[in-house]
């Protein structure tokens, strides 16, 4: 399955943007799929994750803050982000996994280009 990321800009603190997953080649029904985000310098970190079956999972960096969601039918993942902070700078990834356990990066077997997001104080 390929994956496309798109969405991301340059926001004010306090802001929102929605960041969208593409998939094609394969259905995404058949995968959990997840967001994480890499900032300069630091490692890629999980930000949240939808499973096959619509459960979800957050990061505690960003509960209350941010909503996953997904269209099987339009094959496509949704990141809401509400209340941005600037250190939320990154570029966001979405991933797919056929795993369970959706929290770890390196259980995504496919993975998107990435979307910058650029958090302004």
């Amino acid at each position: 399955v390929q994956l496309q990321a798109s969405g991301g800009g340059l926001v004010q603190a306090g802001g929102s943007l929605r960041l969208s997953c593409a998939a094609s080649g394969r259905t995404l029904r058949s995968y959990a799929v997840g967001w994480f985000r890499q900032a300069p310098g630091k490692e890629r970190e999980f930000v949240a994750a939808v499973t096959r079956s619509f459960g979800t999972s957050y990061a505690d960096s960003v509960k209350g803050r941010f909503a996953i969601s997904r269209d099987n039918a339009k094959n496509m993942v949704y990141l809401e982000m509400n209340s941005l902070k600037p250190e939320g700078t990154a570029v966001y990834y979405c991933a797919a996994s056929t795993s369970v356990v959706i929290t770890t990066s390196r259980l995504y077997n496919y993975w998107g280009q990435g979307t910058q997001v650029t958090v302004s104080s």
